[in-house]
């Protein structure tokens, strides 16, 4: 006691002790509890939408808000330039491919509820560790991942199966087709050839009965018979899918029980918002992941009366303005639960604006700001190139601006290392750990290559020349624009992978991102001193990269992709699926 007491005397002591009693424990990573995740997805959102990343006539002041106090990622890449290559990449860390989730024909994402394609079972998401870490795990808002493999009921790709505790929202994509006072969308040019070809086989039909009867035609009425019979199961093997799209399609579930069939999309975003706040406030004693998939900006573009009419930009600003209140509706949820400071919220978008979406002299895609192209391109950074925003205050800094490369697939890894999880080690993850780069421990993005992949097709690779701080990307493959000069494939609908709607380069086209984001000066052995050093080196790395992808079934083949009658999910008895029991709530 008298030498604590005489240590207590000195000046010096006293001063020391008092120091590191009043001393801010330091956030070092191995002090970190682990956090709550909250990861909003946009659908189809351009980059050049947001702005903070350069809109200054669409007014997202919620998504800026994140970057004002987190962290922005100016390259920040996916991995597809479609829905569901580019969400099942960002759920697994993986190139889909990887998974089979990406296409060699041109059915590019999941058709129907009841095709038998969808993320494998054997895949291993990000959600599934967590919920293995303790996490309470939620899903609310777009899938599109699959639903059934076998069966009506199996489930086999449904979320609950990838580590969701809890599903809220479409297990398909919003389209056109669920709005019935919107123009059809889904497989629109198949759907015309199979009406037409309907109406031809009928009129052969009607013509040679009349011939038959006025004696023109010398035709036996069994032929007739026939031939009538073959154009009625014709049109009835076709219209029984695609005359019904809306009740396939448009459905809502929560966990396994189909809630609206069809959905009723006047309530949509309010559900979905309710299912989300609802989620935070249910989860707030124990760590938690929330996945708000968004539905906007994706057409038909479902906006609330409040937004009508209130951006410059017609219905699509009208509806990223609805959207962005709805990220400030989720971040209000989580600050009055005062759960800011333990809850890391991340922001991106799929992929970049579909430019080709017009309706009417209407442009109902988004924007992409000075980047060329988008939504299916694979190569041109209009497609790929994404918003991306990370916020954890006391933890990550804030105001930063980060101008490497990165990719969504990091945020499978990085969510897995601070759930205090591991990465599987059974196959290849693509996807790198982007906290120390984001709490800048380091300059620069571990991706020294990125592969941009149009389907099964590669048409592009970038380079991250660390030592120069150059990012150069070569293009292989590039898409033909239509009309010519166009900047997009307006006769088409949407640029293809392959086939006479490519140009092949040879030697590759030659960008060097850093200097030329908009990819409007190819450089050439001629004006690039290094453009074939660079090429082979480009070339190099796609080799190694190939020889680490092995066979995998092609989820979206053919007979994958295709509406299978068994497999609709079915509130009711099918054929006569309908329900609401939202209503009847």
């Amino acid at each position: 006691a008298s030498f604590l007491l005489l240590c207590f005397r000195s000046p010096l002591a006293t001063s020391l002790i008092f120091g590191l009693l009043l001393q801010a424990p330091p956030t070092q990573l191995s002090t970190i509890t682990r956090p709550n995740f909250v990861l909003l997805l946009a659908d189809d959102l351009g980059i050049g939408d947001v702005g903070c990343y350069g809109n200054d006539t669409i007014r997202t002041p919620n998504i800026d808000r994140l970057a004002k106090e987190g962290v922005k990622l100016t390259q920040h890449i996916a991995a597809a330039p479609l829905c569901t290559p580019s969400r099942a990449a960002f759920l697994t860390g993986r190139y889909p491919l990887r998974s089979g989730m990406d296409a060699v024909n041109d059915y590019r994402v999941i058709f129907w509820n009841a095709g038998s394609g969808g993320l494998p079972p054997n895949e291993t998401t990000f959600a599934k560790i967590l919920q293995q870490q303790g996490y309470s795990t939620g899903l609310i808002g777009k899938w599109h991942q699959g639903v059934n493999c076998e069966s009506r009921n199996d489930h086999c790709h449904h979320p609950l199966k990838h580590g969701f505790d809890y599903f809220y929202g479409m297990p398909f994509t919003l389209i056109s087709d669920c709005q019935p006072t919107e123009t059809p969308e889904m497989d629109r040019a198949f759907r015309r050839k199979l009406w037409l070809s309907t109406q031809t086989t009928g009129l052969i039909a009607l013509t040679a009965v009349l011939g038959r009867v006025t004696g023109l035609i010398s035709v036996q009425w069994k032929t007739l018979t026939c031939f009538a019979g073959f154009s009625l199961l014709f049109f009835l093997s076709w219209f029984s899918s695609y005359g019904f799209v809306r009740y396939w399609n448009c459905i809502m579930m929560r966990n396994h029980g189909i809630t609206e069939q069809p959905m009723v999309t006047d309530r949509t975003t309010s559900l979905i918002l309710q299912e989300s706040i609802s989620f935070i406030e249910r989860n707030k004693h124990r760590p938690f992941l929330l996945f708000l998939s968004f539905l906007h900006s994706h057409t038909p573009l479902l906006t609330t009366e409040k937004f009508l009419g209130r951006s410059r930009h017609g219905l699509y600003g009208d509806n990223v303005e609805e959207m962005d209140w709805m990220v400030g509706q989720v971040l209000d949820a989580i600050d009055k639960e005062g759960l800011k400071d333990t809850t890391l919220v991340y922001f991106a978008s799929d992929h970049g604006g579909w430019l080709e979406r017009q309706e009417g002299g209407r442009q109902l895609g988004g924007w992409n700001g000075i980047y060329k192209g988008g939504k299916a391109m694979g190569g041109w950074e209009g497609g790929i190139r994404v918003p991306g925003i990370v916020r954890w205050p006391g933890v990550l800094p804030a105001g930063v601006v980060i101008d490497e490369p990165t990719s969504l697939m990091d945020i499978y890894p990085t969510v897995v290392h601070l759930a205090g999880g591991a990465v599987p080690q059974d196959r290849v993850i693509d996807g790198r750990d982007l906290l120390p780069l984001l709490r800048g421990t380091v300059v620069h993005s571990e991706h020294e290559f990125l592969f941009h992949y149009c389907g099964v097709h590669l048409h592009a690779a970038r380079w991250h020349q660390r030592d120069t701080g150059a990012v150069w990307k070569a293009h292989y493959v590039t898409p033909i624009f239509s009309p010519p000069g166009a900047g997009a494939c307006y006769d088409r609908g949407f640029c293809p992978c392959f086939g006479e709607g490519v140009t092949h380069h040879e030697p590759p086209l030659l960008f060097e991102i850093s200097q030329d984001p908009s990819e409007a000066k190819p450089l050439s052995a001629d004006t690039e001193p290094l453009f074939d050093t660079v090429i082979r080196r480009i070339g190099r790395a796609i080799e190694e990269h190939r020889r680490t992808l092995t066979s995998v079934p092609e989820q979206l083949s053919v007979s994958n992709v295709v509406w299978k009658p068994w497999l609709q999910p079915c509130c009711g008895t099918f054929p006569f699926c309908w329900c609401d029991k939202e209503g009847d709530n």
